[in-house]
């Protein structure tokens, strides 16, 4: 009986490396029959429930193998993957331990003990364990690959792509490596590199959804707009309720001037949307296209998003192609007005720091605050700051006991359009002389008039508000200020336009 059941479970386990798993259970259950106690026939059996997506089902499989034979790391290590995949990483990580407790130079126990590390964000730990895995098996491909994704997530794509491509040289012809590999290129900005990345993933695997996405945003980011469209129009139709291919779609054609085009996309994007943060953002591009009422300011997940993704770049990007000028022109705006001598200053929506260079020489305390934690991490890297916080303005500004000599907000009032909160919590922790200076895109007559002509500020198709200077009177009278300069200036380039700004200087008035 026991070469008869040894022959059985010889061909379910050929079949099971075959992928044909119905087989190979049919026979794992028949071994189970006449050895209820078999520990690979339960071992294998959890394994399959696992593949099969069932975790519920290979944890009961794997731990009543585990009863059996409690002294199998290969147990351990699947009863790990499996309680990962039901959301348990800590009870995972004691599967893990156990298994490697047992088997010290088990590689794939390294491996996945370094994946739920990532889910938890672990990041550095988890490298840890990659490195482990791969000083075992220098040529584990996997754990190349989840090594360089950890890099990715902590934004050393550099390091990352060393990964991808040593990983490359052992499997070329594996799409997750190059989707991966691609997704670095675009995050460093290598557009016409990381098409060619996904266009090696599509010829792998032409369904990729995610390739057919990435590489139309790619596109759009090099203004290679039709072939952007197809690229988006080839990812819905395979998948047509995938919300970030409508969304981006919708953005090609906004930036093409398809206006009506791009609503329908958006409102298509909404329809299939159930995430109310997501839904947020759509609502906010068809808000700037007129479809739906402006809300009050920019949702906040938006700001974190948008600038997030720019945060590397940020400078170079507003400096070379913007032509951005307003932290020098507010500088030397409200230079002119603050006391003499060291002040406590205050960078709303300070980003990288751009303001910081000039408002460092005459602080005695720089604080900076901004929405985006990688934004504020190249802030950071200046050194010019005391103190930076990431936090919504107004609710910030409402918990201070402390009094700023100058509040400025470069090119920030832009994601705000009811500006009223952010003047009476900024007045608050103001005492009388004290200064607040700002920009904002200044409602020009001619163009913005169409929209609302007694609006106090307009959501332009751009996404960002721009302000009347009449609704910005009453704000510093409502709110104990008194204008003391006002210019309009060239904040930056759109399109190759220029955008009008208004640079403003106010004192309290008023304690």
């Amino acid at each position: 009986m026991s070469k008869q059941i040894s022959a059985i479970l010889q061909q379910a386990v050929a079949l099971h490396q075959q992928g044909k798993l119905d087989a190979a259970e049919a026979l794992y259950l028949q071994v189970l029959q006449n050895q209820p106690e078999h520990f690979d026939a339960l071992q294998l059996l959890g394994v399959i429930a696992k593949q099969r997506g069932d975790a519920g089902l290979a944890v009961t499989r794997l731990r009543e193998a585990i009863a059996i034979d409690a002294q199998q790391a290969i147990a351990y290590g699947n009863l790990g993957a499996a309680l990962q995949d039901l959301g348990l990483p800590e009870e995972a990580l004691l599967s893990y331990d156990r298994a490697l407790q047992l088997k010290p130079d088990y590689a794939m126990a390294w491996n996945n003990r370094g994946n739920t590390l990532r889910s938890m964000g672990k990041l550095v730990a988890a490298l840890h364990n990659y490195d482990k895995a791969l000083r075992l098996n220098p040529r584990y491909t996997e754990a190349l690959l989840n090594r360089g994704i950890a890099l990715q997530e902590m934004e050393e794509h550099q390091q990352a792509l060393q990964d991808f491509d040593e990983a490359l040289t052992l499997k070329p012809q594996d799409a997750a490596i190059h989707f991966a590999r691609a997704f670095s290129l675009q995050c460093l900005r290598l557009e016409e590199d990381a098409i060619a990345g996904y266009e090696d993933v599509l010829h792998l695997q032409p369904g990729h959804i995610q390739a057919l996405c990435n590489r139309g945003i790619c596109l759009q980011k090099i203004q290679q707009f039709p072939a952007a469209v197809d690229s988006f129009e080839q990812a819905i139709k395979i998948k047509p309720d995938y919300i970030k291919a409508h969304l981006q779609y919708g953005n090609t054609l906004r930036q093409m001037g398809q206006e009506a085009a791009a609503i329908a996309a958006y409102q298509t994007a909404a329809k299939h949307c159930k995430d109310e943060t997501e839904l947020a953002h759509i609502n906010y591009a068809l808000a700037a296209l007129g479809v739906m009422d402006a809300p009050a300011m920019s949702p906040p997940a938006y700001i974190t998003d948008l600038f997030d993704q720019y945060a590397t770049h940020f400078d170079e990007h507003l400096l070379e192609v913007l032509h951005y000028q307003i932290p020098a022109l507010l500088s030397k705006a409200v230079s002119k007005h603050v006391k003499a001598g060291p002040g406590n200053y205050l960078d709303l929506g300070c980003g990288t720091g751009l303001c910081g260079a000039y408002l460092r020489p005459t602080a005695s305390k720089l604080t900076g605050i901004d929405l985006s934690e990688k934004m504020l991490a190249q802030a950071r890297k200046t050194g010019l700051y005391d103190e930076l916080h990431c936090a919504e303005i107004s609710d910030w500004l409402q918990q201070q006991d402390q009094d700023f000599d100058l509040i400025m907000a470069a090119d920030m009032f832009v994601y705000i359009g009811a500006l009223d909160t952010v003047f009476a919590a900024a007045s608050r922790v103001m005492q009388a002389g004290a200064v607040l200076g700002f920009s904002v895109e200044a409602a020009v007559e001619t163009t913005d008039d169409t929209k609302n002509e007694n609006a106090d500020y307009i959501l332009r198709p751009s996404q960002r508000y721009a302000h009347r200077y009449a609704y910005l009177q009453r704000l510093a009278q409502l709110h104990g200020f008194k204008i003391v300069e006002s210019s309009q200036e060239i904040a930056r380039q759109d399109k190759g336009e220029d955008v009008p700004a208004l640079v403003m200087v106010m004192i309290k008035t008023q304690a």
